[in-house]
């Protein structure tokens, strides 16, 4: 690719990247004057979560409700996967990294308790780690002490890859048209 061509890829990607953020600034807008005109008065006095003033928030995937109920499909009657999965995204940084030292902590969140409550979740964390959504290592606190979360669009589109696509599929594919997701 010759220097010309390298800079005029280079300034389109500029532009786009500047139109991108345009375009959420419009759409920032419009849905704050909508709050504004639906709620009037009221506004000033909601303690709305926005994650800009508030810590103790992480980045999910605006389709992980539609992979969440693919996870459950997957796990099979009676074992469904999403608490544990929502689980780890409550946990997540942004580099998809996640740290597990108190098993029965995160056990509790993903909606377990009592005395299997440690052995249902690992149950559960190996049937995600088997179906590819994450990768693991072990540490001193167990085999799930380090997690990656790995994007779950290209996870979903390999396991349904050769395979018919079901109503699941197809929402979660129609849900990421309408927020610009793509599957890689």
């Amino acid at each position: 690719m010759s220097e010309k061509s390298k800079e005029l890829l280079l300034e389109e990607n500029v532009v786009s990247g500047r139109a991108k953020k345009a375009g959420r600034r419009t759409i920032a807008t419009k849905r704050k004057n909508l709050l504004e005109d639906l709620w009037a008065g009221e506004l000033d006095n909601l303690n709305i979560w926005n994650r800009h003033d508030h810590d103790g928030f992480t980045t999910v995937p605006r389709t992980l409700t539609y992979v969440n109920r693919i996870l459950d499909f997957l796990g099979g009657t009676g074992s469904p996967l999403s608490q544990t999965y929502l689980a780890l995204w409550c946990r997540v940084f942004d580099e998809g990294f996640v740290e597990i030292r108190d098993k029965e902590g995160i056990a509790y969140e993903a909606g377990f308790s009592g005395q299997r409550a440690v052995t249902t979740w690992t149950g559960r964390m190996k049937k995600i780690r088997e179906l590819g959504f994450i990768t693991t290592k072990p540490g001193t606190s167990g085999e799930f002490q380090y997690v990656i979360l790995l994007n779950p669009l290209s996870v979903i589109k390999n396991l349904y890859e050769g395979k018919e696509k079901d109503e699941r599929y197809n929402a979660l594919a129609g849900r990421m048209q309408e927020v610009g997701a793509k599957w890689e």
